[in-house]
């Protein structure tokens, strides 16, 4: 795990980049791009093995993860904002596709993410939006934060990825 502490400073995903890592059933790296190690500040030998979450930013609400394993567990994909830190302390914003990679048997053999720039104006509305669902996580758990996410996407008509597409094209 990154033991680094978050900084206030900002890194940009280059409007041309796509990071892309793999990872076996369990979450370790098996592959990650060149643009991803260069963003996460790291080599690639320091990535390799370790469990993705080791650019996890502390900012990030847990339900998004739980949503996220959910849907690949599924074989689903799904699409989501992700705040994630270099291991400078460092922070980076990215709008993810991430899905189970199958094998010819349609087993699931590990998982496979893309990620690219989000849209600023996304990010408008998914920063206050995870702080809420932060403060629900610190108050009441993950059901808390689950239940008022469920919520906040009812009111808006539509389930999580919808959610996350349409903000990504406005």
């Amino acid at each position: 795990m990154n033991h680094t502490n978050p900084t206030n400073v900002e890194r940009q995903v280059k409007d041309v980049a796509f990071l892309v890592s793999k990872t076996d059933l369990k979450g370790r790296i098996t592959y990650c791009n060149l643009p991803f190690i260069e963003i996460v500040g790291a080599t690639e030998q320091e990535l390799l093995g370790k469990p993705h979450n080791i650019v996890r930013h502390p900012d990030m609400p847990r339900v998004i993860f739980k949503l996220l394993w959910q849907k690949i567990q599924s074989k689903q994909e799904i699409f989501a904002y992700i705040k994630n830190m270099s291991f400078d302390g460092s922070f980076y914003w990215v709008f993810a596709n991430v899905t189970a990679s199958l094998d010819n048997n349609g087993q699931t053999i590990g998982y496979y993410s893309v990620r690219r720039k989000p849209n600023p104006r996304a990010l408008e509305t998914i920063k206050p939006l995870y702080k809420e669902l932060l403060d629900q996580e610190r108050q009441g758990g993950i059901e808390a934060s689950y239940s008022y996410l469920n919520n906040y996407l009812k009111n808006q008509g539509v389930d999580y990825d919808a959610f996350a597409n349409r903000l990504q094209r406005s």
